[in-house]
């Protein structure tokens, strides 16, 4: 559902986040799931943080070569072109991502659908991005809904019932940073990863906590607001992502709404944090795309730590609002 993350949560240090104490920090910057992503890590030694670096890479790649729509050979571009009606043995750390996917969806009534690969083409999101007309749009909409996929949890099988495309866009890059929590979480020494739009850190020690900055959504080198964060993962979703303006001057969102078809294309964005990175780079596509007193209120009923930032159409400030649980572990710091 989002196509790329770019810039829209800034590290505030002078290179890259960072706590205020460290010993060695080793960075490194590199093109991975569509973006370049930078990663840093708080080490004894160089050598040693650049072989921790060398396998936080390597976990991020074998995320990737699971969920890319780019490979041919992926678990999702398999699926994607597996006949109608007949069942993919997939890898069992695939079907569990696709289970917390398929509870999202349901969770959201639909605002966050994964399944949505034939909308991106019709928009041409991908591309240079077009205006489908009425027949393109309905027929895209008629191959799209995640309620077309079958996961047979215990046997770790998937089947599709028409011909829709998972795309992996708004929960690839969280997947993949759960996964290196997951591995990373026994190593001493803590680490940051920042895919533009989603940053996920591990625990530091003590009371030093890595300076996170929400961007402006329409502007996105300007810092609205300081997080220090100190442990999960905060994801933005926004108008300044990643918008295409097509020949004849249509600007496109790159965040399509399932249930309409249609692109979102609104002067605000919204920021989640949660302690599992999927999770939040899940909903902070779903709360955009929802309407922002029903994204709030959702999130109100749910306990999610969330932040929305809107801007007024008339005076061109920014209007910020925030849940209890954002409130609580961010603002009252």
């Amino acid at each position: 559902m989002k196509v790329h993350a770019a810039g829209m949560l800034l590290c505030l240090s002078s290179v890259a986040c960072q706590p205020t104490v460290a010993p060695i920090r080793v960075e490194r910057t590199v093109f991975l799931m569509g973006t370049l992503a930078t990663l840093v890590v708080e080490s004894p030694g160089r050598s040693a943080g650049v072989e921790r670096l060398d396998r936080m890479v390597r976990l991020i790649e074998e995320t990737e070569a699971d969920l890319s729509s780019w490979r041919e050979d992926s678990v999702l571009s398999t699926l994607n072109r597996q006949p109608i009606g007949t069942w993919l043995d997939a890898p069992r750390r695939v079907c569990s991502l696709l289970d917390q996917v398929a509870y999202w969806y349901e969770e959201t009534d639909g605002a966050f659908d994964p399944a949505i690969g034939a909308l991106i083409d019709a928009w041409s999101l991908r591309g240079e991005g077009r205006q489908p007309d009425a027949d393109e749009l309905a027929a895209a909409k008629a191959r799209s809904g995640f309620h077309h996929l079958t996961i047979d949890s215990e046997n770790c099988a998937l089947s599709r019932a028409v011909d829709v495309a998972i795309d992996a866009g708004g929960f690839g890059k969280g997947a993949a940073l759960d996964r290196v929590r997951r591995a990373e979480s026994v190593e001493p020494g803590s680490w940051l990863i920042d895919f533009g739009g989603q940053v996920a850190v591990s625990s530091i020690s003590g009371d030093d906590r890595w300076s996170i900055a929400v961007a402006h959504p329409e502007f996105r080198d300007v810092p609205i607001l300081e997080l220090q964060l100190d442990e999960g993962s905060v994801a933005t979703t926004g108008g300044s992502e990643r918008d295409i303006v097509t020949d004849n001057d249509v600007r496109l969102g790159h965040v399509i709404d399932p249930q309409t078809g249609l692109t979102v294309n609104r002067r605000s964005s919204v920021t989640v944090w949660h302690q599992d990175a999927v999770v939040a780079d899940i909903l902070s596509t779903a709360l955009y795309v929802m309407d922002s007193k029903d994204a709030l209120t959702w999130s109100e009923r749910r306990g999610i730590a969330a932040y929305f930032a809107d801007v007024n159409t008339e005076t061109g400030s920014v209007v910020q609002t925030a849940t209890d649980a954002f409130t609580e572990r961010f603002l009252g710091q």
